[in-house]
Formats: C-alpha cells, structure tokens, sequence
C-alpha cells in the first residue's frame, strides 16, 4: 500500500532535501558546510545575469547566510576540484563525479559547431587543444588572438574569425575535452584542457587526442539511472518530470531509468493528497516534523527549476521576467521569491546598487495567505543579504502591495541597530 501524504508534508520532504527546512546555523560558515551543501544539491546553476549577485553563489547564501564566495571559487580552481563546470540543468557548477555520466546524457549541439565544414571543425579543434596544451588557460578572445585571428568574418577557405573559434570551442566543451579552469571578473570562461581539470581521467571521458570522439568504455543506460537517482536525492519527492528536468535528460529514458530505482527501493512510489499525479519519494528522504527556514531564493535557485512542481508543492506560480518588455513585467526585473518556514509567503524585486552601497527593493509583493510576520521576517533578510553583499543599508521603494509594511519593517531594524551600537 502506498504512503499517503499530505501537501504540507511533501514540502517539508521537498524543503529538507534541498536544505532549506532549517534555520541557519550560528556561527561562520566553514568550507565544509559549502560542500556539503553542493554536494545536496548536486548543481548550481550558472547565470551571466549580475544585477543583485552571479546566480551561482546565491542558492549557497540562502541555505547558508553570509559565507565567503572565495570559498566556491577555491572549490572550482583548486585540486583535488569540488566543482566543474558543464551542461546540466543549464550551463551550471556540477560534481565532478558527474561528469562521465553527464557526457553521454548532454546535447547541446545548437551552441557548438556540429554544422561547421568537418575539415574546417577539424583543423580550428586541433589548433585549439595545441594552444591549450603548450600554455595557461585563455578566454575565446585570447585563443584568438594566440591563433592569429581578427574578430571580423572573412570570405576564404577556412573562413576563420573570432566566431569560428568561439563555435569550436562550445563543440570541445560539449564533448568533455575542455573545460572551465576559471572565469575572468567579466564572467569569460577560461578554457583549459579538462585533462588538467581532472588529473585523473574517468574512462567516459574522451581523449584530446580526437576532437571528435564520443565517451568511451561506459554505460549509458547505468548512467542515467545514476543521474536520475542524483536528482531524486535533491528532490527529495517530485514527478518523473522533476526528476528528468533537473539534469535535463530525455523524458522516455529517464522513465526507464525510474523504473529501474523503483525496482530496486531507491524510489517509493506515494500519494500527495492535492498533487494529481504520479509522485516519488527517495529512500533517503527525510520528513522532518516542521519547517523552521527562511530564504530569498534566486530565480535560478534548483527548489524552483520546475515551475509546475513549485506551483503544485506551493501553490506559487513563477516566471522570470528578465526577458520579458518592461511594460509587461507583472513583478519586476530580478524577482526572488521569499520562502518563510514552509510556504513561499511573498516576492521582492532586488537589485544591488555597488556605487551607492545600496541593496534596493524595488517592489514587494506579497502572496495570498501571507503570514503577519512576512514583512519583518523579509527585512531581517534583506538586512543579511546587505550585509553578505557588503552594503550598507536596504531601501525600499513603494511599490506592491507589501512594500509599505516591508518600508517600515526595515526602518524599524535600523533603528534598532542604530540604538545597540550606541549603547555599546
């Protein structure tokens, strides 16, 4: 007989898996506790976006509080690696034992050069992996200037320009002979042989010696059912969609995939009263007794990658709104959604003034049912987020229905901020 579960229960499932159930704990936060935060989650998604924070380090800061982003940065450039980038969810920070498997399970064959001329792909790939071989790791930019290229189309032969050489180089990160040792302050990746990423080469992993070599030596379909175990880890309950959507692998092997896990007991099927549809939760899975948390999560955030999975578990229906018209944004730019213990209770536009030393709430909205400490609770955030960010003070503009409680909540903790420090 299947257990039967309500709502509220399944978002504590999903809340725990996640790391978000709890109330952070005090003290600094240690390395260990960033790693064993990623290695929770499995991936971070990476966005170019830059208006509040680069949308990898803030699933941490919201599990975490204030943390030191060095911390990542050593995780992902230092030996033995942590974290690496590849294709998962989107581009994002995986764990490296991933890696293998996500090579045979990832195509992104629209960002790379899987339409260029085979001999041209040939000659730019083996130029590339020369340069990368013979010397520190470069941006696009620079393996063009090293391979002696302008940044302008030419009509000859080879057609070589600066787009050529960006288009290989996505062709040699898709297929794993390349990787990210780094990014540059403007966010360019720096590639390097992944060889040199990871010393110790899983077999999947194709040699730079072929440019276009697929993973050899491994197992798809044992693959796959290690991913999707990964992901139902993280999920802790959720849909094969879910499951299917967090690595982003195809639907029909992934069921296969699913099966499999169910077979074996990593995977019980439950019923969710209120979610009609097929639901699973992992052996592992705990179920705590209430959730405790409060969190801005980041729009990129992995609780909130599958939009009908937040819809169903929190009735919180979400879009990013980076790129829609301004004139049509229902709630604003970068807008986070705002987890108090275990509802999704409000949403603030955030945007991080650097030159005035401001974190700006732009707008506040809360949601249905909203509880009465929603906006102080949201202002004590605000203030750790400030703080984390290296800010100096919150301003709250007027706009959505919870700014002018949110206005008075953070004017009411600067004061009383104001009066310790003069009595200290």
């Amino acid at each position: 007989m299947q257990e039967l579960l309500s709502l509220k229960q399944a978002r504590r499932i999903a809340l725990a898996a996640q790391g978000l159930d709890k109330v952070r704990p005090a003290g600094p936060v240690t390395a260990r506790a960033v790693g064993r935060t990623f290695a929770r989650l499995q991936l971070v998604q990476i966005d170019s976006v830059n208006v509040l924070s680069r949308s990898h380090y803030l699933p941490f800061f919201s599990r975490l509080g204030n943390y030191d982003r060095g911390i990542l940065q050593r995780m992902a450039g230092t030996h033995p690696r942590r974290m690496m980038e590849y294709w998962a969810h989107e581009a994002s920070f995986i764990r490296p034992g991933h890696f293998p498997d996500l090579l045979l399970w990832q195509s992104r064959k629209w960002v790379g050069a899987h339409s260029m001329d085979p001999e041209l792909r040939s000659g730019v790939s083996a130029r590339i992996l020369e340069a990368l071989a013979a010397g520190r790791p470069m941006t696009a930019a620079e393996l063009t200037a090293r391979l002696g290229h302008v940044e302008e189309r030419q009509q000859d032969n080879w057609g070589w320009n600066w787009n050529a050489v960006k288009r290989v180089l996505e062709h040699l990160f898709e297929a794993g002979l390349i990787s990210a040792a780094s990014r540059t302050d403007s966010f360019e990746r720096r590639y390097t042989l992944t060889a040199r990423v990871l010393p110790e080469r899983p077999p999947a992993v194709p040699d730079a010696a072929d440019a276009d070599a697929g993973p050899v030596g491994a197992d798809p379909a044992a693959a796959l059912v290690r991913l999707i175990d990964a992901a139902a880890q993280a999920h802790g309950i959720g849909t094969l969609r879910c499951f299917a959507d967090y690595f982003r692998t195809p639907m029909r092997a992934s069921a296969i995939a699913l099966d499999h896990l169910v077979d074996t007991g990593r995977l019980l099927p439950v019923t969710v009263s209120g979610w009609n549809k097929t639901v699973f939760r992992h052996a592992e899975a705990r179920l705590p007794r209430a959730a405790t948390g409060r969190a801005l999560l980041s729009p990129f955030d992995s609780l909130v990658f599958e939009r009908r999975r937040l819809e169903d578990l929190f009735g919180f229906r979400y879009r990013v709104e980076i790129y829609t018209p301004e004139p049509k944004r229902r709630f604003g730019y970068y807008v986070l959604p705002f987890l108090l213990r275990d509802g999704i209770v409000a949403r603030v536009d955030l945007k991080a003034d650097r030159t005035n030393g401001l974190l700006l709430a732009r707008a506040a909205h809360a949601e249905p049912g909203a509880p009465a400490d929603t906006a102080v609770e949201l202002a004590a955030e605000l203030q750790l987020m400030a703080e984390w960010l290296e800010l100096d003070r919150v301003v709250v503009s007027p706009k959505g229905d919870l700014a002018p409680a949110l206005g008075d909540a953070v004017s009411g903790a600067e004061r009383r901020v104001s009066a310790q420090r003069e009595q200290a």
